[in-house]
This record gives C-alpha cells, structure tokens and sequence, in this order.
C-alpha cells in the first residue's frame, strides 16, 4: 500500500489572457499551468490547485502533480515558482477552458515562463 502525501492546496487566478498564456503549459499530458510561489516543492509532489481563470466565478478543483521548479535566485531572473500537470482526474476540463480562452494566441511564438 502506498501512500501519497499532498503539499498543500495552491489558490491561483489567471485574470487575464497574457497571463493565461504565460503559464499555461500545454505541452503536457493534460495541460497544466506555472504557478509563481516561493514554497518549497519537490518534482513529483502532489498538489491541490484552486483554478479560477478569466471571469470564471467559481475556481476549478483540480489535483495536479509538480512537473518542474524555478527556485528563487534561478538564472536569468526568473519568477520563482512550479510547473503542475494537471491530474487524469480532472478529464481534461481545465486544459478545455484553458484553450478556449487562449484561442489562436496558442500557435504564438511568444516567450512564456514555462519550458
């Protein structure tokens, strides 16, 4: 038996559409965002995000598992914080509004804080 232990639960708001595409990763199975934060996280840990994107009124649920961190203090500048893939639990729904959202800005070229 095995026990998976979460890290907590991550409210994050996406308030506009630069922004959404910023974090947004959809490189990876079932989408996922970069979330700025100067917690301490571990690739592999298992999160809680409280998604609200845009206008939404009510934040999405989704357990999502930490891809990747940007330590504090990381090269170039960049934000601190972690990039989670979003669950096979959530069925795909946030990656859908996600995209919805982004539209055509998806096939942009511009930089983002994601890989």
């Amino acid at each position: 038996m095995t026990t998976e232990t979460r890290k907590g639960i991550i409210a994050f708001s996406i308030t506009d559409r630069g922004a959404l595409y910023s974090s947004y990763m959809q490189y990876v199975t079932n989408g996922g965002v970069f979330v700025p934060t100067a917690r301490t996280y571990c690739i592999g840990d298992k999160v809680f995000v409280l998604l609200r994107v845009m206008n939404d009124s009510t934040p999405q649920a989704i357990e999502a598992e930490v891809v990747w961190v940007t330590p504090p203090g990381a090269q170039g500048n960049k934000t601190p914080g972690i990039g989670v893939q979003f669950s096979d639990a959530n069925k795909g729904a946030a990656k859908s509004i996600i995209e919805q959202h982004l539209g055509g800005t998806l096939q942009s070229e511009r930089q983002t804080q994601t890989m």
